[in-house]
């Protein structure tokens, strides 16, 4: 008899899931754990650079040799008088915001092994060792990192797929659709988390260009425009370079430093958008001038 359609795409979960789990416990128990070894005796990196490295990936690889592959494995035993997954999948979603983290840290922990190789050659040859294993299979570590951030979308494409195919009288088509919402929702956790990471390192090069002003620096703010401007002096009718960074609280009027060292511009002056109005002016002489004004002054601006 062919086996159905849902069934062969319940069994590929588990094939993959197996494989993935040996991939963590590669990272875990021998990279990470190695790694951590070797550092503890003082003789590669600091501890505390494996363990940036590496994030949260001994709680995902407990995660899934512990319970999610053996919950499959014993769905899987049981789908002749049981033939479901969505239930299973249902609990395992919830902890798969784990992977918030991982993915969030994995661009930095590629960077700090690019780092340490260069800085420590003891650091390096570990690496290159534990590579050469046949349990490496010619990859290198970072290829193997790559596994844990693949891993959500490949949850949801393979349950989008069993869904499609269930019968419309399958017993589980309820609770795999509410699995499948569940994983798609984890998805755009993990989205939302780099998204959140990628925001917070714009702003902080932002930062660094205005040095480190405190008064300036908060995480809270979004900056949303910035650009160069034209001043315009009315008292002797010249305009002179200036620069805009817009955030959704504060315009900051800056002038851009002849001698670039550290900062790139000196905040001159900074108007609270609370109460801030802007208004065009048809001015012959400088066309596409505006007026900022704020509680703290007013600018007369020209845009390009």
């Amino acid at each position: 008899m062919q086996e159905p359609e849902e069934k062969k795409i319940a069994l590929e979960l588990l094939e993959t899931e197996q494989a993935y789990v040996n991939r963590l416990h590669l990272l875990d128990q021998i990279f990470y754990t190695e790694l951590m070894k070797e550092a503890k005796n003082g003789k590669t990196v600091p501890e505390e650079v494996v363990k940036m490295i590496f994030s949260n990936i001994s709680s995902i690889y407990q995660f899934h040799a512990k319970f999610f592959l053996p919950e499959l494995q014993k769905r899987m035993e049981d789908w002749s008088c049981n033939p479901r997954i969505g239930d299973v999948i249902q609990k395992l979603a919830p902890f798969l915001k784990m992977y918030g983290e991982y993915v969030k840290n994995f661009d930095k922990a590629v960077e700090l092994i690019t780092v340490w190789s260069e800085k420590s050659p003891p650091f390096q040859d570990l690496i290159a060792d534990i590579q050469k294993r046949k349990v490496c299979a010619n990859l290198t570590l970072q290829h193997h990192m790559l596994e844990p951030v693949q891993r959500i979308p490949r949850y949801e494409l393979l349950l989008k797929d069993y869904v499609r195919k269930l019968p419309p009288e399958s017993p589980d088509r309820d609770d795999a659709e509410k699995a499948l919402e569940m994983i798609f929702m984890v998805a755009k956790h993990s989205n939302a988390a780099i998204a959140e990471m990628e925001r917070l390192q714009n702003l902080w090069a932002v930062y660094q260009r205005l040095g480190l002003e405190d008064d300036i620096v908060d995480p809270s703010n979004e900056l949303i425009k910035e650009g160069p401007i034209q001043k315009i002096s009315t008292r002797n009718n010249s305009t002179s370079e200036k620069y805009l960074f817009l955030f959704n609280n504060m315009l900051l009027y800056c002038v851009p430093k002849v001698i670039q060292v550290g900062a790139e511009f000196q905040v001159h002056l900074r108007i609270d958008v609370d109460g801030m109005k802007v208004r065009e002016l048809n001015d012959t002489q400088f066309p596409h001038t505006f007026l900022v004004s704020g509680k703290q002054r007013t600018l007369e601006l020209q845009a390009r």
